[in-house]
C-alpha cells in the first residue's frame, strides 16, 4: 500500500468487485475516535473544547469520505491490518489538529505522535502484501493520509515560529498539484515507479517532524533543500506527462 505522498497517484481508481467490509471499517472509526479524545485528554495539555470538536469534525469527514470511496473502489472483501494501520495513521494526522487550533505551545507530544505515525509509514504497504490485499485504493489512502499528515506538520512548524513561511511549501504540493490537474486533465496520468519519489517524500516527512523539536535550529536551509527536492521531483513528473499527454 505505501507509495509515498508524492507518488501522486492521479489515475482513476478502478470499480471496486468484492464485498464491502464497511463493519471493519465502522469498528476501527469508533476506535479512532475514543483514541483522539484519549490523546486529547491524556497527552496534550491544555486542549480547549473547540480545537478537540475541530479534530473530531475533521477525522469524521474523512472517514465518511474514505467509506465512501472504499464502497467505489476497494476490490477486497475484508478490511484487513494494513488499512487499519493507515486508518491509525489518520487518528494521529488528524489528533494533530488539537494543539494547532488550541495554539498550545508545548510541542513535545505533538513531537511524539508525529513520530508514532512516521513510524507506522511504509507498514501498512508490508502488511497489504503480507495479507494479499494491494489495491489502487490502498495506495490512495496512504498517499491521501500523507498529504494531510505534511500539511498539518508544516501550519504546525511554522504557527511555532521553527520556520518560515516557505515551511508551508511542504504542506501544499499534493493540494497544488490537484488544483493543476483540473485545468490541465494530462496531469492525471499514470506515473512510472521511482524510488527517487519515494526517498523525496519520506525526507519530506522527517524535515517536518524535525521542525517540531523545540529550540530546532538552521531551520531554513533545512527548508530550502527539501523545498528544491519536491520541485524537482513534481517537475521530472510533471514533464514525464506532458510528453505522454495525447
Amino acid at each position: 500500500m505505501h507509495s509515498g505522498m508524492s507518488s501522486r497517484v492521479r489515475s482513476k481508481l478502478p470499480r471496486g468487485s468484492g464485498g464491502l467490509p464497511l463493519g471493519g471499517l465502522r469498528a476501527a472509526a469508533i476506535a479512532g475516535l475514543v483514541a483522539i479524545l484519549a490523546l486529547g485528554h491524556f497527552v496534550f495539555s491544555g486542549i480547549t473544547l473547540p480545537a478537540l470538536v475541530g479534530s473530531v469534525a475533521i477525522y469524521t469527514g474523512a472517514v465518511v469520505l474514505t467509506g465512501w470511496l472504499m464502497q467505489r473502489h476497494y476490490p477486497h472483501d475484508r478490511l484487513g491490518f494494513c488499512n487499519v494501520v493507515t486508518l491509525s495513521r489518520m487518528v494521529l494526522a488528524a489528533s494533530l489538529v488539537m494543539p494547532l487550533v488550541a495554539g498550545v505551545s508545548d510541542t513535545w507530544p505533538v513531537l511524539a505522535v508525529a513520530l508514532c505515525a512516521l513510524a507506522l509509514d511504509g507498514v501498512d504497504g508490508w502488511l497489504a502484501r503480507r495479507e494479499g490485499l494491494v489495491s489502487a485504493f490502498g495506495a490512495r489512502f496512504d498517499m491521501e493520509v500523507d498529504a494531510a499528515f505534511a500539511l498539518v506538520l508544516s501550519v504546525l512548524a511554522y504557527a511555532s515560529g521553527s520556520a518560515g513561511v516557505l515551511v508551508l511549501a511542504l504542506g501544499l504540493p499534493r493540494y497544488i498539484f490537484a488544483v493543476a490537474a483540473m485545468v490541465l486533465p494530462w496531469l492525471n496520468g499514470p506515473l512510472p515507479e521511482r524510488t527517487s519519489r519515494k526517498v523525496v517524500c519520506v525526507v519530506q516527512l522527517a524535515t517536518l517532524i524535525v521542525l517540531q523539536v523545540p529550540g530546532a535550529v538552521a531551520t531554513a536551509p533545512l527548508v530550502a533543500v527539501v523545498v528544491a527536492a519536491l520541485i524537482w521531483s513534481f517537475g521530472r513528473d510533471i514533464v514525464w506527462l506532458w510528453r505522454q499527454r495525447t
